[in-house]
């Protein structure tokens, strides 16, 4: 407790609040949330931070440095810990209960699919992953993400799906709902890491915005960027589409820290 204390390692209840578009967050220190720590003044090179042996973002917030923990969804409350320089911080994970979602998706396939095509989802997992798992070590100011597309945002994050009547994964995104065509927006500077046209998630963009804050863009009607592309805030990257698994037109919109997907309600602007 008292080398928690020295470190200042406190769980903060916002997110950067140097970044004019932060969102401030509740309690975001939740399985699928995020655990920020203060580290104290910024005045001496950012201390390195690992979680689960994957290293962490740490960033500049008014003078002082700050650590952004994704916390994974399948994480049991209690307390997670996380390694700071050479010392082990606890954190505490706070209980936080997710809704059901029952959807009808016509394609069968997209509910079990067949043997050729489980080769084929393991062939874009492993690519899926190693994007979403990616580390570009930059500076960052803040980490507060501007809406990729208008339209209504679903607090869809974390809800655990039934597809026709069949028990799946559950749902590590936010849905958007925007008509199909509608120009897609990069939230904030990156490069492009990975696009395809998937499976389940249909047309895809992944987009690295440094230290593993990682931005997936799924059931595009159109891809309008190439890997290793650099993106500025604003520029599009593609258009709302119906394509992959899905009901109807609309963007399923990811963000993941160290490897692990978390709200992006707490990185968005919060609605007016």
């Amino acid at each position: 407790m008292m080398l928690a204390c020295r470190i200042a390692a406190v769980v903060l209840l916002c997110a950067a609040a140097s970044h004019p578009r932060a969102a401030p967050a509740t309690d975001a220190s939740r399985p699928g949330g995020i655990a920020f720590i203060d580290l104290g003044p910024a005045t001496a090179a950012a201390p390195a931070v690992t979680f689960a042996d994957k290293p962490v973002l740490v960033y500049r917030d008014n003078g002082r440095w700050r650590a952004a923990v994704g916390v994974p969804l399948e994480t049991v409350p209690g307390t997670i810990d996380v390694k700071v320089a050479d010392r082990v911080v606890s954190l505490p994970v706070r209980a936080h209960s997710y809704a059901e979602q029952r959807l009808t998706v016509a394609n069968p396939d997209h509910v079990s699919p067949a043997p050729v095509q489980l080769e084929r989802i393991g062939r874009e997992r492993a690519i899926i992953d190693a994007a979403l798992g990616a580390w570009r070590d930059v500076p960052l100011e803040g980490i507060a993400l501007a809406a990729p597309v208008g339209g209504p945002q679903s607090s869809s994050f974390g809800l655990k799906r039934f597809f026709n009547g069949e028990p799946r994964s559950p749902h590590k995104g936010m849905d958007i709902a925007a008509a199909e065509g509608t120009p897609v927006s990069a939230p904030r500077a990156g490069v492009v890491t990975a696009t395809g046209d998937y499976f389940f998630n249909g047309n895809t963009v992944i987009v690295d915005h440094g230290q593993g804050l990682v931005t997936m863009y799924c059931h595009l009607s159109e891809i309008a960027v190439a890997t290793g592309d650099e993106l500025a805030e604003g520029e599009p990257l593609g258009a709302v589409g119906k394509t992959g698994r899905v009901t109807g037109a609309h963007l399923h919109f990811g963000v993941y820290l160290n490897g692990t997907a978390v709200d992006p309600a707490l990185l968005l602007p919060k609605p007016q």
